[in-house]
């Protein structure tokens, strides 16, 4: 069945002389590493084809990859094949546009909640959209070619959305998978580098998040980092977000949560977990996602605690009936 919709998404990149590639708004590496390592693949395999990678938004933190391609006009989206690549749902879609394209493949990583796409291929066990895209190749290498810069770019998908290949979506595969990347030669040095190094400011606000976050009964872990904390340390909404990895490697608690301010006034969610599966909290409060990694939003500061209630709740539950947790 795998290899048949691929296959079928390998025809459909061959009928096309112009392919459009999308992604979710608020871009993180899987979303941005798989995006650009496709078009680079299909632009090496089909010079002869207009190969664009088209969004509304961008990371700061991941600027270092660089830009993607200039808008176009409307009516140019018309006679394209649109790929939606690691967007669980299609409201989520950074360029509503896809919908002017002519047909619409999706590629994605996330429980399949909502479908959408003329083809679809959807394998919820990978650790990253990234993987897939390797995968596609190496199903096909007899036709794709790989570059250095596609190497590059899906490497770091891979190891951001694994957590350096920590996570438990990791598998033998997708080690070998990201042997293929390393045959080709990338520059790991400086990709960790860009990725993580970090300056004094950002040791100091990790240092704050340490000072101000809180813990329920049985352990759950959570930061507020609401406006007054954003504008004092200058942060962007991605930069926001990302504090919910400094709360990660507390023992006895496995599950932490950031809670964003938004400029609507809604308040992102960023849930993580070890041992302890969230999505269905996330989708209790308008959200959703992986095992062990969702998303959500609350709408009010009763909501937030609400989310933080049944969080204690199912942390506690899951810590009566279980043993060799850490």
């Amino acid at each position: 069945m795998q290899y048949e919709i691929m296959k079928k998404i390998l025809e459909k990149i061959k009928e096309y002389n112009k392919i459009i590639i999308f992604r979710h708004f608020r871009p993180d590496g899987d979303a941005i590493g798989s995006t650009m390592g496709l078009r680079e693949i299909l632009r090496a395999s089909f010079p002869e084809k207009t190969v664009l990678v088209l969004n509304a938004d961008m990371s700061d933190y991941l600027a270092f990859l660089g830009g993607e391609d200039e808008p176009i006009a409307d009516e140019e989206y018309a006679d394209a094949l649109a790929i939606i690549v690691d967007t669980g749902t299609a409201d989520r879609a950074s360029n509503k546009k896809f919908t002017l394209c002519r047909e619409v493949v999706k590629i994605d990583h996330h429980i399949d909640d909502k479908p959408y796409g003329d083809i679809s291929w959807v394998e919820d066990f990978r650790s990253s959209s990234c993987e897939m895209i390797v995968k596609f190749y190496d199903t096909f290498r007899d036709e794709l070619k790989m570059t250095k810069e596609a190497a590059t770019f899906l490497y770091c998908g891979m190891v951001t959305d694994s957590g350096r290949f920590h996570f438990r979506s990791v598998s033998g595969e997708t080690l070998r998978l990201a042997g293929i990347l390393l045959d080709v030669g990338i520059d790991i040095d400086t990709l960790y580098a860009q990725l993580y190094l970090r300056d004094f400011d950002s040791l100091k606000l990790e240092s704050y998040v340490y000072e101000k976050m809180q813990m329920t009964e049985s352990g759950v872990a959570y930061i507020y980092v609401d406006r007054a904390m954003q504008e004092r340390f200058g942060l962007t909404q991605e930069e926001s977000s990302a504090v919910v990895s400094h709360l990660e490697n507390i023992r006895g608690s496995l599950i932490w949560i950031a809670f964003i301010d938004n400029k609507d006034g809604s308040i992102r969610v960023r849930l993580r977990s070890r041992f302890v599966t969230v999505n269905e909290l996330a989708s209790k409060y308008h959200g959703g996602g992986h095992d062990c990694a969702s998303g959500a939003t609350c709408y009010s500061h009763e909501e937030m605690q609400a989310l933080i209630a049944d969080a204690e709740a199912l942390h506690a539950k899951y810590k009566s009936e279980n043993e060799g947790w850490l």
